[in-house]
């Protein structure tokens, strides 16, 4: 097993399930059940899929649980544009999470290369 809490991706996926969570609670409580449930599922699943890769025997599987981070960051990525788009929240906090997630996607999509 591999001790995914020292891992940088890792730790920048809690940093976006903070700031996700930051967000949404700042969304109109008509969005509850909608954008908010989506964004932090889907932020949850990013350093979640992390922490289950790192348990997997083989390099194939835990490549296949970075796959689906990876997956989840571009829903988030999603979802902002259209928090964006409707105007729900100041730009600045979606910009702030939008380089964080872009990040986070270039070092899963490192991480994964690694691995291949």
């Amino acid at each position: 097993m591999k001790d995914y809490r020292k891992l940088k991706v890792w730790r920048k996926g809690i940093e976006i399930v903070k700031l996700v969570y930051k967000l949404t609670a700042q969304l109109p409580s008509s969005e509850k059940f909608n954008l908010v449930s989506q964004l932090n599922r889907a932020s949850v699943s990013i350093p979640s899929n992390i922490a289950e890769g790192s348990s997997r025997k083989s390099e194939k599987e835990y490549q296949r649980y970075l796959e689906i981070a990876l997956g989840s960051c571009f829903e988030v990525d999603t979802q902002l544009e259209i928090v964006k788009e409707l105007k729900l929240v100041t730009p600045q906090l979606i910009e702030e999470l939008n380089e964080h997630v872009l990040e986070e996607i270039m070092m899963l999509q490192s991480f994964i290369n690694k691995l291949k």
